[in-house]
């Protein structure tokens, strides 16, 4: 009887073994591609994950031991959102199916870390900071992992400056780029050296070399470049998208024509700097917003951003104590704001009726729903052969390990 009870639950964990593993079952098994998307910024990318954190909790609500990564096909993220789409991608040393870090570890790894990043008494040669203590710690907490062992897709953009081109580091490429499959902490470090605050950053990958700046320098916002990774590497269906940025101070008007017509060259210098940063930033809300026309925040596409933040938070190498605090709570009233979403003939903002946190809930809705069917699904599939022959087969391998453990103990 023992033994019947034996060969039972084993014939059960065979049949159930669909529903172990943590990994997010590919796209072809659900109804939509999931992405999340996350700006850079430096030390404000306490805001975005201070937001992740918030969606984290409302998933582990369903399920306590799954994670982002768990729920997403990709993650993308520039800059500091680089860094923290390699923390959220990076299996745990403990537990490989678990992410290495949660968007709570992440706010604290920026408190604890970011007044040693962000040192001024340790200035490099021709930039703000000399990078040493960062490289050092992204090292120590991405360790070994590389591109193709993180958890789920991510794509980091970066810049390289002997070439002058773009270089995305993406699981999607690896295949035909083989040597793009570097060293997560080699793709942080790298979409991190902001420049004229960070140096830029060589390595060398499977005989390739690199010179690397910011991938802020192309794409501040990762969510367009991630889209096109999908759109390229999966055949066109349904995407569910997730863009959170890292706050931005209110755009005043303070310039016109009249003005602007009499300035010289050099008067055009700070304004020109400055339409530089907003412009793409507008266009690229622009881009994303058109490809969900219709839409209901939560459903297929929400963005999360703070449009207004404090100028005392806004420089993303104050590492202080009070603007890391003021980042986190602007994170948390942030998601009691009003959804904002971008007027495509005005390129005005304009508040709809719903709090980002009732919008993050409807995300977690359905990322839960579509883990679930792709959960089941899979599982069907691997019952798909008839019973007797899982059955016979379950047979022939009982029967072999019947023997292996005669011969042992004879």
């Amino acid at each position: 009887m023992a033994h019947l009870v034996f060969f039972v639950l084993l014939f059960a964990g065979q049949l159930t073994g669909g529903f172990s593993t943590q990994r997010l079952p590919p796209s072809n098994n659900g109804k939509m591609i999931t992405i999340l998307g996350i700006d850079g910024g430096g030390i404000r990318g306490i805001l975005p994950a201070t937001v992740l954190d918030y969606l984290d909790k409302a998933l582990k609500l369903r399920n306590p031991n799954a994670d982002l990564a768990h729920y997403f096909d990709v993650i993308g993220g520039t800059s500091t959102g680089g860094l923290i789409t390699a923390m959220l991608a990076t299996p745990s040393p403990h537990d490989p199916t678990r992410a290495a870090f949660t968007p709570a570890q992440i706010v604290d790894f920026y408190k604890q870390y970011g007044p040693h990043i962000f040192n001024l008494s340790r200035p490099g040669k021709g930039s703000q900071f000399d990078g040493e203590f960062l490289h050092n710690i992204t090292r120590q907490v991405l360790k070994d992992t590389r591109l193709n062992q993180t958890l789920t897709n991510v794509v980091i953009p970066t810049f390289d400056i002997k070439t002058q081109k773009p270089v995305i580091f993406s699981n999607y490429k690896l295949e035909d780029a083989p040597y793009l499959n570097a060293l997560l902490s080699d793709i942080a470090i790298s979409t991190s050296a902001a420049p004229t605050q960070l140096p830029p950053y060589y390595f060398v990958n499977d005989g390739v070399e690199f010179n690397m700046v910011d991938g802020g320098f192309v794409a501040g916002n990762p969510t367009q470049p991630t889209i096109s990774e999908v759109l390229q590497h999966n055949e066109y269906q349904k995407i569910l998208v997730l863009s959170v940025g890292t706050g931005t101070e209110k755009i005043t008007e303070t310039y016109d024509a009249q003005t602007a017509a009499t300035w010289s060259a050099l008067n055009w210098l700070g304004p020109a700097i400055g339409f530089l940063g907003s412009a793409p930033t507008a266009w690229t809300e622009y881009y994303l917003e058109s490809l969900f026309v219709g839409s209901q925040p939560g459903d297929i596409y929400l963005r999360i951003e703070e449009y207004d933040l404090n100028h005392d938070f806004s420089n993303q190498v104050n590492a202080s104590q009070e603007c890391m605090n003021g980042l986190e709570e602007t994170g948390k009233q942030l998601l009691q704001e009003n959804v904002v979403k971008l007027n495509l003939d005005t390129f005005d903002l304009e508040k709809l009726q719903l709090k980002n946190a009732e919008a993050l809930d409807r995300i977690a809705d359905i990322l839960v729903g579509e883990r679930q069917r792709r959960l089941k699904r899979k599982t069907i599939e691997k019952r798909g052969r008839p019973l007797l022959e899982s059955l016979r087969v379950f047979s022939d391998k009982t029967q072999a390990s019947a023997e292996l453990l005669k011969n042992l103990f004879i």
